[in-house]
């Protein structure tokens, strides 16, 4: 899509926010029901496109990592949006009394959204379906790594909604940057740090406010007080799910000194128990295309060539390769502490393990690093889980499991510093992409004239009083 469309779609969705400022509960409820029958009636078929783009990925991982989590999600957003919407009286001070005050949410007009490609229906859907609660217009790009299912969505929400509601575009990375520099009420992008920087720049250039869900190398720490095995099989579901390829998937664990062959024992059991087999598995996601493939094999093979020792999981003993991209779960022990691996955000089955001495240490070793996304502690000592909670900032925390924050609605999601910024789900979302108008209604008995000029006695006097009362 060429330049000018792009500008066209913008204008339209542009003109329909500010000709239709107030978007009634029931319109908006109107669209959210049209994106839960979307999801009803061609569920099976966005399963199967994310299918045909993987070339591995079951639907029933489609189904509960992507298709499960919106349909949660318009449950909770339908259920709670009236209360949403309502202003929010606030207490007006004694010297502005007896006006009163409240929050007028409003939408904030038209909203862009750039989305990534391994949920590809989870992660475009979801902010859509929150800035509709919101009652904006929604423009999306999503990703060209799964154009069966990007042009699947543009298909379906084409004929769900009018062009100035919803529309999707398709198109590369040069697209992409066009759409960063459109002049949205707010951009909502989900990808890389490298990418967010870029999104980032362009969106500066016109004021336009975002939010930015990235990711980073999200820690793992196993306290010494932890059950080994329970926490490796929960460590492995986290990190294995959809291959790694997961924003909050554990990027590294830290454990005691001394208990990393235990670790590697329970973290093999734990494998051999989710994934008998690896490749030819339907149940084991493929690693997305060549290149992700290709840029993972690099990063093992220069961290072993720099003395790092590899632990290969591949329970039925045929590593998948590059044809099917099935890439065996792999634990590395003694990696450098300048290689990549330790340093950029895995992204696949790759999983560090890093000895730390005391919890000092652990903690230290975190916050030497930018702020992870998320951050998940395994162990029965509250003290040593509070310390880590206390004494560390992350996006988000699971304890005694991985992921499950991402699950709860009533929490806010999303990143602190490099993994990101801004909040969606839940009352959190609706309220990122919505305007809290703050009114102030006067009354015919405020005295405001009390602090008009000029100024005399009668203004020492009050100002006397008022200082003395705050």
């Amino acid at each position: 899509m060429a330049g000018s469309g792009l500008a066209a779609l913008f204008d339209a969705q542009y003109r329909a926010s500010r000709a239709h400022v107030d978007v009634p509960l029931a319109l908006r409820r109107d669209r959210l029901l049209r994106m839960r029958t979307l999801l009803d009636e061609n569920g099976a078929a966005l399963a199967q496109a994310v299918q045909a783009d993987f070339g591995v990925r079951s639907p029933q991982l489609t189904e509960i990592a992507d298709l499960f989590v919106l349909r949660t999600l318009l449950s909770h957003t339908l259920k709670a949006l009236p209360k949403w919407m309502k202003p929010v009286k606030v207490s007006t001070p004694l010297y502005l009394q007896p006006s009163h005050a409240y929050l007028q949410r409003q939408p904030l007009g038209v909203v862009g959204g750039v989305s990534p490609w391994n949920y590809p229906v989870q992660l475009s859907l979801g902010p859509v379906i929150t800035a509709l609660a919101a009652g904006n217009r929604v423009m999306l790009k999503p990703s060209e790594l799964t154009p069966k299912t990007s042009a699947l969505l543009a298909e379906l929400i084409g004929k769900a909604f009018a062009a100035d509601e919803v529309c999707v575009v398709l198109g590369d990375g040069q697209l992409a940057a066009e759409f960063s520099s459109l002049p949205f009420d707010h951009l909502f992008f989900t990808g890389s740090t490298a990418v967010g920087r870029i999104v980032a720049r362009a969106a500066a250039a016109n004021l336009t406010p975002t939010t930015l869900e990235l990711g980073g190398k999200s820690p793992c720490i196993i306290d010494a007080s932890c059950d080994m095995d329970q926490a490796a099989i929960k460590i492995a579901h986290g990190k294995l799910l959809n291959a790694g390829q997961t924003c909050i998937a554990p990027d590294y664990v830290l454990l005691p000194r001394g208990r990393e062959a235990a670790f590697g024992e329970a973290f093999a059991k734990a494998v051999a128990k989710l994934f008998p087999t690896i490749a030819g598995n339907p149940d084991y996601a493929a690693i997305i295309s060549p290149r992700h493939y290709e840029r993972l094999q690099a990063l093992l093979a220069q961290a072993e060539g720099e003395g790092a020792r590899l632990q290969v999981l591949d329970p039925g003993a045929a590593v998948g390769g590059p044809e099917s991209r099935q890439m065996a779960p792999v634990l590395v022990f003694g990696a450098a502490a300048d290689s990549k691996l330790l340093n950029e955000e895995i992204f696949g089955p790759i999983l560090p393990v890093l000895p730390y001495d005391s919890l000092d240490g652990a903690i230290g070793y975190i916050n030497a690093r930018p702020r992870p996304l998320a951050l998940y502690w395994f162990g029965s000592d509250t003290t040593a889980r509070d310390a880590v909670l206390a004494r560390t900032v992350s996006g988000g925390v699971t304890v005694n499991d991985t992921l499950m924050h991402i699950a709860h609605e009533n929490l806010p999601f999303g990143g602190v510093g490099e993994s990101g910024w801004g909040s969606y789900h839940g009352e959190a979302g609706f309220l990122r992409l919505t305007q809290q108008k703050p009114v102030l209604v006067s009354s015919k008995w405020a005295r405001g004239d009390l602090f008009y000029p000029p100024y005399g006695k009668r203004f020492d006097q009050v100002m006397g009083l008022l200082k003395r009362w705050l």
